[in-house]
């Protein structure tokens, strides 16, 4: 399995398009932030102190939730191309057990997800600091390598469902880019959830990457939050949390952080389970 699985590393990293456009969300939501949705927010609060620190921790949340989408997507685009080149088939008549072969799939898909999410976490902090904001400390930086982990262990078994059901590399490219272009709405990127009609809301919040989301903003905003809000009442807190996306409410419940994890770990074996019974049946 780890024999596999590092030959698809090595595939990936080779090709320097598919790294590039696996990060292709990512530099169009810098690219959006920083152009636009940046300015729109900070001038959003002007009266109060360290709100483009508080908003570029904001965004900086989102994007690690998405860049473990994305760039697991991009890694399962090895066992697409593998398919539709019938190399699979080579896999399959040597002494390399089937489920050995899934497993290095996705243990080389959830080594790029970290991977490519601990540069981004790099980026961002270089682009939070850049902008006047401070750097993590280490228990905040121990809490997002884990939460990096959990939500690309996560987001991979997601993925790994999708993928399953494609054979084409042109339809998986279509896919790819679908997904790319939604994922920045369902977790709250470009427009925060309180903007958004109550229906599409009930949409985002029952989205698992968007809990990957709240979790990174609870972690990442936890110290600007206290500093712009510092001498805010408690309902405006609240407030600003449930319509930036920072806390999750169902009527009047809100969500806590261990549901939210709950939620992660259940959809990943829900998926994972899934998937390989897809790809089993298939096999046949």
């Amino acid at each position: 399995m780890i024999g596999f699985g590092v030959r698809n590393l090595k595939v990936f990293f080779k090709d320097k398009s598919a790294v590039f456009f696996s990060l292709l969300a990512v530099f169009i939501i810098i690219g959006l932030y920083a152009l636009f949705l940046g300015e729109v927010w900070v001038n959003s609060f002007v009266d109060m102190s360290g709100v483009r620190y508080l908003m570029d921790s904001w965004i900086m949340a989102g994007l690690l939730a998405v860049t473990s989408v994305t760039t697991t997507m991009g890694a399962f685009g090895i066992m697409v191309e593998d398919k539709s080149k019938k190399i699979t088939k080579d896999f399959i008549a040597s002494p390399i057990k089937n489920s050995s072969i899934v497993s290095g799939y996705i243990f080389s898909a959830v080594i790029i997800g970290i991977i490519m999410s601990i540069i981004t976490t790099v980026l961002a902090e270089i682009y939070v600091v850049a902008n006047g904001g401070n750097l993590m400390d280490i228990v905040t930086l121990s809490k997002v390598m884990g939460m990096i982990v959990l939500a690309t262990i996560t987001n991979t078994s997601l993925v790994l469902y999708m993928v399953s059901f494609f054979r084409s590399s042109n339809a998986f490219a279509t896919a790819s880019t679908i997904i790319g272009t939604m994922i920045g709405f369902l977790t709250g990127i470009y427009l925060p959830i309180g903007n958004l009609p109550d229906g599409v809301q009930w949409v985002v919040k029952c989205f698992p990457v968007s809990h990957a989301a709240v979790l990174f903003r609870q972690v990442m905003m936890e110290a600007p939050l206290a500093k712009t809000f510092a001498d805010a009442p408690a309902e405006a807190i609240a407030e600003f949390n449930e319509m930036m996306g920072v806390t999750f409410k169902f009527g009047d419940t809100v969500i806590s952080p261990l549901i939210s994890i709950l939620i992660l770990i259940v959809t990943a074996v829900i998926f994972y389970g899934l998937a390989i019974l897809n790809l089993s049946r298939k096999s046949k």
